[in-house]
């Protein structure tokens, strides 16, 4: 396996026991731990099932709508598959999924601005940035 693999479970494992932790210490709603519960579950990401994690994104910001780390991971997702996209000749598709990756990125920095700051000068090149 290589060796980034390896770092990238332990850090996935180390989160998730981490998270089970805090989730239990930390006085939340039940709606907040949901929401954290399915952030915490895209893992699906690391594993390459993007459409399976943008679910999870999805349901989680559901619950709970300030979750930077979400709008940015779906950005991530949306800016790769405009990658692929373009290695595959296609463009059009490309521009569709950067510029929903541009949406994304936009919400992240609202919630956190001096955030994301690679996504803001991606914005910014790209010229996506209002």
């Amino acid at each position: 396996m290589p060796r980034s693999r390896i770092n990238g479970n332990f850090i996935d494992k180390t989160f998730s026991v981490v998270a089970n932790i805090l989730l239990r210490i930390i006085p939340t709603t039940s709606g907040e731990k949901e929401a954290f519960t399915y952030y915490r579950d895209v893992i699906h990401t690391s594993n390459g099932d993007h459409t399976k994690a943008l679910e999870y994104y999805f349901r989680a910001l559901e619950r709970n709508p300030f979750l930077p780390q979400a709008f940015n991971n779906m950005a991530v997702i949306c800016h790769y598959r405009g990658e692929q996209a373009i290695r595959q000749g296609d463009s059009e598709i490309a521009e569709a999924w950067f510029d929903q990756a541009a949406e994304y990125w936009k919400q992240a920095i609202a919630l956190t601005p001096g955030n994301y700051i690679e996504a803001h000068n991606w914005l910014k090149i790209t010229r996506r940035f209002e």
